[in-house]
């Protein structure tokens, strides 16, 4: 404020004025106007003065307002600066700890990574001596009964004994926790349904048939003999005779002048050769062999008796009946099961044993 005043103008001085050189009657009014003028100038003065002071004193007042309002925003502005700041090195800190938390939950995962392998691993190894030990018999158990049936099919026909030998090697592989012989389980189950379709149940029961026809052969009672002359009786001598030599003409090929004994056995032959036309699934030959044993019962023993009747329907029953589908080929599931079973011992690491001797130390 001092310097403010110092730097103020100086107030005008008024100038004197000259007042003419009157008579001394005059001389008193014009001092009297002078001094008037000049308390007019000294006054105006002092306003001029007041008004510059004051002007200058409110410049000053707004200068100090603002100065000090642009110092309270300065402040702010630092404390806000301040503020940031802080909050920028908390923000600096927090990501600092969230990296060193991603660094630790990647180091974790990485170490779950490898214990989960190392399980797997020592899983793998568990599976591999278990089948070794009681996995390694139901297998072979299943591979000899998958053979057994295969053969048993191949030479005698029996579809039934060929599908009990499949059950039973199912339930062997079931018995083995290995899932890699899940698809020799569902091959064996369609090679079961196959042998279901060829019927094996009817051949059984028509090869029980058959065989219970030839049991009843021996109690067929036979045909009386008849004598080709009518009403003629033979004599002592051609009854002697028949007792020790019967001459037969070979003439026709009817089975009427057959000897019972051998019809039978005849019959029973033609039966038997039927069996094994079934099993061949040989409907000529089975239908040949039924008829040749028909006409030989036919011939060779009494057609009113009710057991031959009975032995004759059967056999027309059967000649009747059709013959089971074909049987289906059978070794897909072995085959599956050797190819498994020679994978998994070349992926297997071969163990050398130690020699006796030591000399390999």
């Amino acid at each position: 404020m001092d310097e403010s005043r110092d730097m103020m103008p100086p107030a005008p001085v008024a100038e004197p004025v000259a007042v003419p050189v009157r008579a001394p009657a005059s001389r008193s009014a014009g001092g009297t106007i002078a001094i008037l003028l000049a308390l007019v100038a000294v006054a105006l003065a002092a306003f001029a003065t007041w008004r510059v002071v004051s002007i200058e004193r409110g410049q000053g007042d707004a200068q100090s307002a603002l100065r000090n309002e642009l110092d309270g925003r300065l402040q702010e502005l630092a404390r806000m600066g301040d503020q940031r700041k802080r909050d920028l090195d908390a923000l600096r800190g927090r990501l600092a700890d969230t990296d060193m938390v991603n660094k630790g939950l990647r180091e974790e995962l990485l170490a779950l990574t490898e214990r989960s392998r190392n399980l797997e691993d020592a899983v793998a190894n568990l599976a591999e001596q278990r089948l070794t030990g009681r996995d390694a018999l139901a297998l072979n158990e299943a591979e000899f009964l998958l053979q057994l049936a295969q053969e048993r099919l191949a030479l005698f026909h029996d579809a039934q004994a060929a599908l009990a030998a499949y059950k039973l090697a199912d339930s062997a592989l079931a018995s083995a926790e290995d899932p890699v012989f899940a698809g020799v389980r569902q091959t064996i189950g369609a090679e079961m349904q196959a042998l279901e379709a060829a019927k094996p149940l009817e051949t059984n029961a028509t090869l029980t048939a058959l065989e219970r026809a030839r049991g009843a052969l021996a109690s067929l009672p036979a045909k009386s003999d008849r004598v080709a002359a009518a009403g003629v009786a033979p004599s002592r001598f051609e009854a002697l005779l028949q007792q020790f030599v019967r001459v037969s003409s070979d003439d026709s090929a009817s089975p009427e002048r057959r000897d019972s004994n051998l019809a039978r056995t005849l019959a029973s032959i033609d039966l038997h050769s039927a069996q094994a036309a079934l099993l061949a699934r040989d409907p000529a030959a089975y239908t040949a062999a039924l008829a040749h044993a028909r006409a030989a019962i036919e011939a060779s023993f009494d057609t009113d008796a009710q057991p031959v009747k009975d032995t004759l329907a059967e056999i027309d029953r059967l000649s009747s009946a059709p013959l089971a589908p074909e049987l289906p080929e059978l070794g897909s599931a072995l085959r599956e099961l050797r190819n498994l079973r020679a994978t998994r011992a070349l992926a297997q690491p071969r163990t050398t044993e130690p020699r006796a001797d030591g000399a390999g130390t």
